[in-house]
């Protein structure tokens, strides 16, 4: 797999990588990164699919949120896209955005995919996100490395050297915009959860440390119709490092999904 850039359009202030016909799926990528990270997915999914997977507000080519942000500026404006329903996807804080989504506009929902998705911080993961996010505030900008390392370890690969290049190219305000709030969110309410009125799927890596298997199974205990997915071997970037197992997974949901 390569990590080409892709073209775009603009769709209601958003750059939108846009492929494939037929039933949607709508790909939303976590902080730091770009439409770009979704590429395996976009390559695997768009024949049989319709894909738009947009750059977040303040991310590579879109533009930023007009004033300080939360959750729902976020979400409303992804949502925009949705002229059509979807099976709405996110990764890590884009399944955060993913899940608001599929709470606040149901009727443009079919499904719904949380991938690599926080819900419950322990106090000591709470503390690290904290410290991070205080320590974009004090440089001005973020240091690549030690998300790298968390994502990946130290060893180099593609995928590494592609989300490098991705966090290194960010706008210092549009990240720090992002990641304060993917600081203060710690997943949906239970009582969001358990008013879904879509399938849902909760997906992560068996070796995640902050996105654990024990969130997506505890999300999903609380969802009316869902599914817990697990790729053992995986971390938190898996979309990138484990496309044949997300792709496979993403796959059969979205059809079960279709009206």
């Amino acid at each position: 797999m390569t990590w080409t850039t892709l073209p775009r359009s603009d769709r209601n202030g958003l750059a939108v990588v846009a492929a494939g016909k037929g039933p949607r799926v709508l790909l939303i990528h976590g902080v730091g990164l770009r439409a770009e990270a979704w590429n395996a997915q976009i390559s695997g999914l768009s024949p049989r699919h319709e894909i738009l997977a947009p750059d977040l507000p303040g991310h590579s080519a879109s533009a930023p949120l007009p004033e300080v942000p939360d959750l729902q500026a976020y979400s409303d404006r992804i949502a925009s896209l949705l002229d059509r329903p979807a099976v709405v996807v996110g990764h890590s804080m884009g399944a955060m955005i993913a899940l608001d989504i599929a709470c606040r506009y149901r009727e443009q929902v079919h499904g719904v995919v949380a991938l690599n998705a926080i819900f419950r911080r322990s106090p000591a993961a709470r503390v690290a996100v904290q410290e991070r996010a205080a320590r974009m505030d004090e440089t001005g900008t973020a240091d690549p490395m030690p998300t790298l390392v968390r994502w990946f370890g130290e060893r180099s690969s593609p995928e590494r050297d592609a989300c490098h290049g991705w966090l290194s190219d960010m706008d210092p305000q549009g990240y720090r915009a992002a990641y304060s709030v993917f600081t203060r969110e710690d997943g949906p309410a239970d009582e969001a959860l358990r008013g879904l009125s879509c399938p849902s799927l909760f997906m992560t890596g068996g070796r995640e440390p902050n996105s654990t298997p024990a969130m997506s199974q505890a999300m999903a205990a609380l969802a009316p119709d869902s599914k817990v997915s697990v790729v053992e071997e995986a971390a938190h970037m898996m979309p990138m490092t484990h496309p044949s197992e997300v792709n496979r997974g993403l796959l059969e949901f979205a059809e079960r999904c279709q009206p």
